[in-house]
């Protein structure tokens, strides 16, 4: 059964997005030429007009497009009210809440059985939306186009009518029986146009899309006989308003007007204060500055007018720089002038007068230089201590110079010298330099002041202790190390004839004899060590005999021993190990080595210098 009320319309979904397009148009039409009127005026309009909260009542269509799907389906073209509430919190944006009555009657596209006409109801949608709202003009603005897109919860029902005609007899043929409604999201969006008619009244424009699932309103998705609606199509829907909104917030007031420009106050006379040349000793020939905190409560410019001692000085300055060339007293006086102004007689103030105290400039002086010890060895230190004065106007530096040698602090007046870096030649000669050592005392004027003094350095050589050459027991052969003690080590030195040559023989207790004949050992061990240095063939040196002091001294042991990283005579020369040190035993079987200079005083160890005759010599030769 087919109810007259519920026919379709017979306007096609073509035709209402057409009108959405024109109302979509009309929107941004008034948007773009509000643009141009709303630059010039955003500084008088802005936030101006009081529209924080709207509340908007609206009458429109709903409109539908049909669903193809098994019978096909139709939400009949309807009207549309509701009202919205929205909150613009942001210039540009809102938040806004709305609720739409839609009565869109519902309608099958073909009948269920042939013979009968398309089943539909009365239908009735009710819509529940959250939206935010772009703006494309500031809040305030008496035109607002606008854009947005939010979500809805849609309740599709049936009326009460529409739920009780499929329990009519005469409907049985639909299977209708239990209709009932949908409850169901969907998305909108869309955009608009708000305009002020006053602070307070306004219009508004709406064209929204909606999205949404088709609704089945608990009808089977598939029946032989009865009306059915497959599950999962989506409908498109759209929905054109026009509403009337009240606003509601504070407008904002215009600025005051400034306040009158004061009438003008008589000038207050000038504040001299007080002239200052800071802290510290004012000297003769340094610049002094002078400062003066003169003010004058008008603002208006101040002349200055300097002198001292009477006389002008210094430029028209909050301070006087000058540099007094003569010790004494300076009077600084300072006369400050405010010039006349808007017809105001000029005002003059003085300050107190400034006494200054300029202290006299004296060069720096050192009045002694101190070296003590006067003379000293070298490698030794001496104590340095200059008396150095300066002026009270100045900085004084120290700073001490010497031909040779080192001084331990050069900047202090109180030091020390040290010898280690004087050169001399490391022979065996007695050497002796004067050092002379300069002090020099120099102030921030660049005066300065010398004072010179001399040390003697004196070089003193010293005697030279090589390893012992040791022996095995009962032996006086000197062995390869033993050579090379002496044609290695001592032989090359002994070239600086400043040097003499000094070798003592010795025996350890056991080699001594045990009758009343001395043992003759510690000489033979001299004596062979003796020519080896002087043999001249062979591998022998060939040092003059003249240079060479031998004794003997039997088991006696004064000088410590000293013995060279080798073995003793006991092994063969192709069994010596060098790098092996001599055993305990042997250690007093031994020549000492010395290298002694000419004059100074000789080994304790050595008694007095033996006789070794030409013919001796000649006999010994070179040892092998």
């Amino acid at each position: 059964m087919k109810l007259t009320t519920l026919s379709p319309s017979n306007r096609s979904w073509s035709r209402a997005l057409v009108a959405a397009g024109l109302a979509m148009a009309l929107c941004t039409s008034a948007g773009a030429q509000q643009a141009t009127a709303d630059k010039k005026k955003a500084a008088a309009e802005g936030d101006e007009r009081p529209d924080f909260v709207e509340l908007n009542g609206f009458l429109g269509g709903s409109f539908f497009q049909q669903v193809d799907k098994g019978l096909g389906t139709k939400l009949v073209n309807g009207g549309a009210a509701g009202a919205r509430v929205t909150e613009n919190f942001w210039r540009y944006v809102g938040l806004e809440q709305a609720f739409t009555y839609s009565t869109n009657n519902f309608t099958f596209l073909k009948p269920n059985q042939p013979g009968l006409p398309n089943y539909g109801f009365g239908n009735r949608i009710y819509q529940y939306s959250l939206n935010p709202v772009v703006y494309w003009t500031p809040r305030g603005s008496r035109f607002r186009p606008f854009l947005t897109v939010g979500l809805s919860a849609l309740n599709i029902t049936p009326t009460d009518t529409g739920k009780a005609q499929g329990n009519f007899v005469s409907n049985q043929a639909f299977g209708a029986q239990n209709t009932g409604n949908n409850i169901q999201p969907a998305m909108n969006y869309g955009g608009g146009l708000k305009f002020h008619l006053t602070d307070r009244i306004g219009l508004r424009f709406d064209v929204r899309g909606l999205y949404t699932k088709n609704p089945t309103f608990k009808l089977p998705d598939s029946s032989p006989t009865g009306v059915y609606i497959p599950r999962g199509s989506m409908l498109n829907g759209v929905q054109t308003t026009a509403g009337i909104t009240y606003y509601i917030g504070k407008k904002s007031a215009p600025p005051p007007p400034p306040a009158p420009p004061a009438p003008p106050q008589p000038l207050a006379a000038l504040n001299a204060g007080t002239l200052s040349a800071g802290s510290g000793t004012l000297c003769q020939g340094r610049a002094i500055t002078v400062r003066s905190n003169v003010s004058d409560p008008a603002g208006r410019a101040i002349t200055y007018k300097w002198t001292v001692n009477g006389q002008p000085a210094g430029s028209n300055s909050a301070e006087l720089t000058f540099t007094p060339d003569k010790p004494g007293s300076y009077m600084v006086e300072l006369q400050a002038d405010a010039p006349n102004s808007e017809g105001l007689a000029a005002r003059t103030s003085k300050a107190n007068t400034l006494s200054l105290n300029v202290q006299e400039y004296t060069a720096p002086t050192i009045s002694s230089i101190s070296v003590n010890p006067a003379a000293i060895e070298y490698g030794q230190s001496a104590a340095l201590a200059a008396t150095a004065t300066g002026s009270a106007c100045s900085t004084v530096s120290f700073q001490w110079t010497v031909t040779e040698g080192t001084v331990a602090n050069p900047t202090s007046a109180t030091t020390s010298f040290d010898s280690k870096s004087v050169r001399f030649d490391q022979g065996g000669k007695f050497q002796s330099k004067t050092v002379t050592i300069t002090g020099k005392v120099t102030d921030d004027r660049g005066m300065s002041a010398t004072s010179t003094g001399t040390l003697k350095v004196d070089y003193t050589p010293q005697s030279i202790r090589f390893s012992d050459v040791i022996f095995s027991k009962g032996g006086s052969r000197v062995n390869n190390c033993g050579k090379r003690v002496l044609l290695e080590e001592l032989a090359p030195k002994a070239a600086d004839p400043d040097y003499e040559i000094v070798l003592v023989g010795h025996i350890d207790n056991d080699e001594a004899s045990k009758t009343k004949v001395p043992s003759k050992l510690d000489q033979q061990r001299a004596l062979n060590a003796l020519a080896v240095l002087t043999g001249g063939t062979g591998t022998c040196a060939n040092v003059d005999p003249s240079r060479v002091k031998v004794d003997w001294v039997g088991t006696e042991q004064v000088a410590d021993m000293q013995p060279a990283l080798c073995g003793t005579s006991a092994r063969s020369a192709s069994k010596e190990r060098p790098g092996s040190m001599a055993s305990t035993a042997d250690q007093n079987r031994r020549v000492e080595v010395w290298l002694v200079p000419k004059g100074t005083k000789l080994p304790s160890s050595f008694k007095g210098a033996k006789t070794v005759t030409p013919k001796e010599l000649k006999r010994l030769g070179c040892p092998k």
